[in-house]
């Protein structure tokens, strides 16, 4: 974990706990450790989003976010944030399953990458509606990950999850 020095390395820091690093929270890469398809595509009882459904919705917005990030373009066709969930998951999908994964981790390498080359002046930057500043939209996205990321504990924990070394 690095020094907090700076805007930028607090920023690197909340990254790194709602992503890898075990602290007050559960971080996204543990909760989804060892995850099934079977596991991913369950449904809480009287409904509810699945872990799969909450991952795609994660993916979406952390996609989206680093392209916004490193300039490139982002394509989706997507009318609403419920369409950003899509589909529950097939429980025999393991396959689909370790994709939404791989997806979910390219994506995180490509944001740990930005920041590992940002700076504080990076932060300054308006964010493309220009309402807010680079740092308050990415306080505002780690905050929505962590959210997500609890969860999807929760419904782990629906499921007796066992074996996780954060409870």
């Amino acid at each position: 974990m690095a020094v907090i020095t700076d805007r930028i390395s607090l920023i690197r820091t909340l990254r790194e706990y709602s992503w890898d690093q075990v602290g007050w929270f559960v971080p996204l890469a543990e909760a989804l450790e060892g995850t099934t398809a079977a596991e991913a595509a369950w449904q809480p009882p009287g409904g509810g989003n699945t872990i799969w459904q909450t991952v795609n919705h994660i993916n979406f917005y952390n996609e989206q976010y680093l392209c916004r990030l490193t300039n490139q373009p982002f394509e989706a066709n997507i009318e609403t944030n419920d369409d950003t969930f899509g589909a529950p998951g097939d429980s025999a999908d393991s396959a689909g399953w370790q994709a939404t994964l791989e997806r979910t981790r390219r994506v995180a390498e490509g944001l740990n990458q930005f920041f590992a080359a940002a700076s504080d002046a990076d932060l300054d930057q308006p964010t493309s509606n220009g309402n807010r500043t680079q740092v308050e939209g990415l306080v505002a996205w780690i905050m929505h990950d962590a959210y997500h990321t609890g969860q999807i504990a929760l419904l782990r924990k629906q499921q007796a999850w066992k074996g996780h070394k954060w409870e």
